[in-house]
């Protein structure tokens, strides 16, 4: 009787443990949360393929998950291309843990739930229809004030839409009008984005939310014929220079500058990227895709890394594993690490005037001259700006080819 127990209490506790061991994701929908300032909460939503596999949802963009690791009941999701995970427990079907963020060093409580499609909850009907192009100014009358121009398109309580500032996009938003009040948020693996506002027919009054670490506020009002600053005349050459120098290592510490026999008698475009950022992904695919298709006509790309990972190493490792999961074939080189300060940057490429944002895109013709700089990336998640942009950058490159 003894060993008959004794085989039974061995088979339960290994039957335990198999549970717990082979725990895993249901596929389906979840809703997760990312908790912000102020007790806000911060969802999107991600649907699960697979055990292995899971796609998550921002308005019209899909991003495709498939790092992910279980260790006993913990599981660990690591977004592609950027430096955050989320480390979660299990809770019956649903998830409770953290986003980390390793390259900021930052941390935001994070809870997912199974079966739940639903972004944001509405209560009534929507007051007003925030359709429509919108003049905007965040942390107005400080030090940090910056500009933006909403534009969003509205059907029900549903909304998308995006602000786009003079160096970038804040990606795809996807939110609700509930009564009066506007709620947007995005997560691409490196941002958490949320916005909240209450709303009149012509103006915006609210909160901007960056994950758990900043928040501020933004005002802004209906204005149809608002434009922002061209972007070709924020970053500029300094008197005297007609031309880009530099000198960084690449993976194999070879090191490469604009003098080498690849980039002779070709168009260059000089990309100051960093792996860390979502816009500099956005500008990556496009020039990857575009000098793939235009290398054999004299079309060349470099692209300047700029990292905040301690160490050579590290970053380089980061830039691998970037270029392996977009196939990128043009050269990046490692222009600073440990730290992201442009003002630093700039000192390394003295011929600008400052160097503004990520990325930075500079033309360089035949001749080895600077043609223009572009402050920033209109990336897909701003509609028809995306479209317009890759026309211009089309047209533009077919001059300098034919010269």
């Amino acid at each position: 009787m003894q060993k008959v127990l004794g085989l039974f209490m061995a088979l339960l506790i290994v039957s335990c443990q198999s549970e717990t061991k082979y725990q895993r994701l249901q596929t389906g929908i979840y809703r997760a949360v990312i908790e912000v300032q102020d007790n806000e909460a911060l969802p999107f939503i991600f649907e699960v393929t697979s055990d292995s596999t899971l796609t998550i949802s921002n308005a019209e963009e899909r991003i495709e998950v498939d790092e992910i690791t279980y260790v006993n009941d913990s599981i660990y999701i690591k977004t592609p291309v950027f430096n955050s995970y989320i480390a979660a427990v299990f809770d019956g079907a649903n998830l409770r843990g953290q986003l980390i963020n390793k390259t900021r060093k930052r941390v935001a409580p994070f809870k997912a739930e199974f079966n739940n499609d639903t972004r944001f909850n509405t209560i009534n009907k929507p007051s007003e229809d925030v359709t429509g192009i919108w003049e905007t100014v965040f942390s107005k009358g400080t030090k940090g004030e910056y500009i933006a121009k909403g534009s969003f398109k509205q059907q029900g309580n549903k909304v998308q839409g995006t602000f786009r500032t003079t160096t970038g996009d804040y990606r795809y938003l996807e939110g609700i009008v509930d009564g009066d009040s506007l709620r947007l948020s995005t997560f691409d693996g490196a941002h958490a984005f949320l916005f909240i506002a209450k709303v009149t027919d012509s103006t915006l009054n609210g909160q901007f939310y960056s994950g758990k670490h900043w928040k501020e506020p933004f005002v802004a009002k209906r204005n149809a014929m608002y434009e922002l600053p061209k972007v070709e005349d924020l970053t500029f050459l300094n008197d005297g220079y007609d031309q880009l120098e530099f000198s960084f290592p690449d993976e194999n510490q070879n090191i490469v500058s604009l003098e080498d026999e690849r980039f002779k008698n070709k168009v260059v475009l000089v990309q100051i990227m960093g792996t860390w950022c979502p816009n500099c992904l956005d500008s990556s695919k496009y020039y990857t895709e575009f000098h793939k298709a235009n290398k054999d006509r004299g079309f060349e790309v470099v692209a300047l890394a700029v990292e905040f990972v301690k160490t050579p190493e590290k970053a380089f490792a980061n830039i691998a594993r970037l270029r392996e999961r977009i196939g990128m074939e043009y050269p990046i080189i490692l222009a600073q690490y440990g730290t992201g300060s442009k003002a630093k940057l700039q000192e390394k490429l003295p011929m600008l005037n400052h160097v503004m944002s990520y990325p930075t895109s500079i033309f360089v013709d035949k001749k080895g001259k600077v043609r223009k700089i572009q402050t920033g990336f209109n990336g897909p998640g701003t509609g028809d700006k995306y479209i317009e942009f890759k026309k211009d950058f089309e047209n533009f490159i077919a001059e300098l080819l034919a010269e």
